[in-house]
């Protein structure tokens, strides 16, 4: 049987990212807690720009965010040290919202809604 993520949308960067600049230590199943810096985030996922040599395209992590708390992501590319995730479930809207207002409190740097 294969290994690796059964994820039903693979290509979501179509999706409104918002940049943030959050560090995260995120549970690696294999290698486990690890410390990544989160860049961006959408309701679908998000990209790390730091810590991530060691993932794979399928590796499943846990991170918690604000609001919905501990949420699976997998990752679905890597470059470099950046690599991005997709959620195994989609945030809904009000929660993103909320989500974006606490890591992101410059209305400046927010995208419009």
């Amino acid at each position: 049987m294969a290994g690796g993520a059964n994820l039903s949308v693979t290509d979501l960067r179509r999706a409104a990212r918002h940049p943030v600049d959050m560090p995260a230590i995120v549970e690696h199943f294999v290698h486990g807690d690890m410390h990544l810096h989160v860049s961006n985030l959408s309701a679908h996922g998000f990209m790390v720009d730091g810590g991530s040599e060691q993932l794979q395209r399928g590796d499943r992590i846990i991170i918690r965010l604000p609001v919905v708390g501990r949420i699976e992501a997998y990752v679905i590319w890597t470059r470099d040290d950046r690599a991005g995730f997709q959620f195994e479930r989609i945030i809904r809207l009000d929660d993103f919202v909320s989500i974006i207002d606490q890591l992101q409190p410059n209305p400046r740097l927010r995208r419009p809604r």
